[in-house]
């Protein structure tokens, strides 16, 4: 069967090439640094940002990180994370459009 040519979308090689993630479902106790330690074994990242930052005075439900790795092609290694239990909650991983 043909597969219509979009073996790769979901790898992050699709018709937009991005070097970022955006990690979804995270505890609200989750820290930078240990994003930063969980996906730094599968890439060198270059800028990572948390929201609501770390020591946010104010409690909140859930956060969300963005990871920029310096190669694209931790994009679709890092989506194989996605279900990956990390604290409480299981990680959703999908690749984002780069916007400064």
């Amino acid at each position: 069967m043909n597969s219509g040519g979009a073996f790769g979308l979901g790898l992050g090689f699709g018709l937009i090439p991005t070097a970022v993630i955006q990690v979804t479902n995270l505890s609200s106790a989750v820290t930078s640094e240990q994003m930063r330690t969980l996906f730094s074994f599968l890439g060198e990242i270059e800028e990572l940002r948390l929201y609501p930052p770390d020591n946010t005075p104010l409690a909140f439900s859930s956060k969300v990180c963005y990871v920029k790795f310096r190669d694209p092609s931790s994009v679709g290694v890092a989506q194989h994370l996605t279900n990956t239990v990390f604290i409480d909650r299981a990680l959703i991983v999908v690749p984002c459009a780069e916007d400064d």
